[in-house]
Formats: C-alpha cells, sequence, structure tokens
C-alpha cells in the first residue's frame, strides 16, 4: 500500500479534480486523530480514510461541494447522538478539518515531502495556502535537479511560524528503518506486513535461496553474505527497528552481540524467556552486553495475543513495534 504522500502525487499525476481533507483536531472520542486525510475524486473513489461512518460521509459529500466551488473551508462536527445514531456512530466527541480543493497547487511540496530522507514540517495557513513551515524539523525540502527553487514556484517558507497563523501543521517523516535478520517464514510475514505500515524493511542473511524477491516484495532491501561481513554494516539512520529471526539461536546470539551496541529505538527477538534467560547469563558473563544493554531486548518479541500461525505472528511483532514507535515519536515531541 502507497504512503499517502505518495498517493496524493499520484493523484496530482492524474491532472483530474480532487480534494484533500485532514482532520485538525479532535475533543473526547472520536473515529480518528488528528492529521487523518483522505482525497476525495470527482468520480466517487476515496484515498485514505477520516474514520469512515457518517464523519466520512459528510465531508464527503462537503468535498463535492468544494470540487464545483473551487473554495476550501474548515469543518467541525460533534459526534453525538442526534449526528450519528443511524450509521452506529455515537462517538460523543467532536472533530474539526480542512477541505482543500486546490491542493494539486502545491504538487512540488507534496513531491518534496513523499522523497524526503528527513522530517520536514508542512502546513496550512489561514488564507488556506499550503506551505513549508520555516524553522520546522529537517528544514526546507531541497529542490530535486530541474526542479525550482521553493521561492520560484511559490512555496515560500512563512516568515512567522506563530500559531495563530496557522489552521494545521505537521511533520512527515521518511518510513521508519526496519531491519530484519532472517529470511525465514516469520521475515517473510513480518516484511510484507510492515512494507504497509510505513516501515522501510532491510533483511539481512546469508541464505540467498530465501533471501531474494521470489519471497519478499519488491521495495524489500536485501543484504546477503556470510554474517560476519553483514554486521559490519553502519547503524540504520534513526530511528531504526531491529528484529532477530534468525535459523537458529547460535546465529540469533551472533547478530545480537553485534545489533545490541547499535541504537535502535526498539530491537525485539524471537525465542521463549528460557532462551532470553540462558542467553543473558552468557551475554554478561562473557561480557558481550552490559545488564542495562540487554534489559532493552525484548524477547521474546510481540504482544501477547495468543498467537500461533506465522502471520499472527508478525501482527504480533509488528503490533509491538508500532506501539513503540508512537511511543518514541510521542517522547519526541
Amino acid at each position: 500500500m502507497p504512503r499517502f504522500y505518495d498517493q496524493l502525487v499520484a493523484a496530482v499525476g492524474e491532472k483530474g479534480p480532487f480534494v484533500l481533507a485532514l482532520i485538525s483536531g479532535t475533543k473526547g472520542s472520536s473515529p480518528q486523530r488528528v492529521g487523518a486525510k483522505a482525497l476525495f475524486f470527482a468520480d466517487g473513489r476515496i484515498a485514505g480514510t477520516l474514520g469512515g461512518g457518517c464523519l466520512e460521509a459528510e465531508v464527503h459529500a462537503r468535498a463535492k461541494k468544494a470540487l464545483q466551488t473551487g473554495r476550501p473551508s474548515t469543518f467541525e462536527m460533534v459526534l453525538d447522538h442526534d449526528f450519528g445514531w443511524d450509521d452506529g456512530l455515537i462517538c460523543g466527541g467532536s472533530v474539526s478539518g480542512l477541505i482543500l480543493p486546490r491542493a494539486a497547487e502545491a504538487a512540488e511540496l507534496w513531491r518534496g515531502l513523499a522523497t524526503a530522507a528527513a522530517p520536514v514540517r508542512w502546513g496550512v495557513k489561514k488564507d488556506f495556502s499550503i506551505v513549508l513551515v520555516e524553522g520546522g524539523a529537517g528544514g526546507p525540502l531541497p529542490a530535486a535537479a530541474g526542479q525550482k527553487s521553493d521561492a520560484a514556484r511559490g512555496v515560500t517558507p512563512p516568515a512567522n511560524a506563530s500559531t495563530s497563523e496557522w489552521l494545521y501543521q505537521e511533520t512527515v517523516a521518511p518510513p521508519t528503518e526496519l531491519w530484519i535478520a532472517g529470511s525465514g517464514h516469520v521475515a517473510q510475514a513480518v516484511a510484507a506486513f510492515a512494507l504497509n505500515l510505513d516501515f522501510a524493511v532491510t533483511v539481512f542473511d546469508d541464505r540467498p535461496e530465501l533471501a531474494n524477491h521470489r519471497f519478499f516484495p519488491p521495495e524489500t532491501q536485501l543484504r546477503v553474505g556470510g554474517w560476519h561481513e553483514l554486521l559490519k554494516q553502519p547503524p540504520p539512520k534513526a530511528p531504526g527497528f531491529g528484529l532477530i529471526v534468525t535459523r537458529g539461536h547460535q546465529h540469533d546470539a551472533l547478530v545480537l552481540s553485534e545489533w545490541i551496541h547499535l541504537p535502535f529505538v526498539f530491537l525485539g527477538m524471537i525465542g521463549s524467556r528460557r532462551k532470553a534467560r540462558i542467553m543473558r547469563e552468557q551475554f554478561l558473563k562473557q561480557n558481550v552486553a552490559t545488564a542495562e544493554q540487554w534489559d532493552k531486548l525484548a524477547c521474546p518479541v510481540g504482544l501477547d495475543i495468543r498467537a500461533k500461525s506465522t502471520p499472527e505472528i508478525a501482527v504480533s511483532i509488528l503490533a509491538q513495534f508500532i506501539q513503540k514507535r508512537a511511543e518514541f515519536a510521542g517522547a519526541k515531541r
């Protein structure tokens, strides 16, 4: 599944009319969080989601009007008994948002966000202009070869980042790096799911018969060779996540002896609590790692959802990774 900004770029490339709608604020319970987005097309298609149900249906109706008038607008909806009873949506909170029928005019900005290699902040000002935020994370987007500068293409960062000037702001980060040691069934299932969850996946293994694109999606980066060479790779770009699921305890221990020293936001290893206990004793006894370093490892990895099948195990692992990524993002704000 493409990232939302990839979908935005594709929508611009179609050269047909569309509306970008987003949720800019919530109070109480709501079906979606701030930052949820959807594209509404003239032919009735929808890409992305604002939470579905009567909320999305109401925004869709307003988007159709905006396609006819070309006028952007704000909205606020109270999700109470009167609004949501017929559709079963009685959240009790409220949501506010923006309807932007001229979003295609910011095509260069969307292209830059889709390919940004560092966090970038953008926003919608009170006049509904879509611009970069001066001094935002990562700074201005670099112009790609052949592209005009921000000023030349009319995407000028505002001189003043005062909150009162803005209807909405957001920081867009590149996909989270996920390194997977091993290329067996669990690694294959995790990689396929992770690519749809905004992770950039790199798989490491010494088995070319498994670590290839017959078993992994084409977007997966593959590193194949002897483990001692593979483990000399420079650390991933922060924030990076690591998962160790090789074909046996010895290979797990070999990878862990190196990866436990890398600055992963979160590192998990498949295995039992007994395996973790024995390996911990060996690592501490041999001074491979400190107790503090070991305690940052999750083994067994994954949330306890009583997973049995390989896909269920992959879901449990990625649920934990999503949880840790959100915690990390919250701590950085």
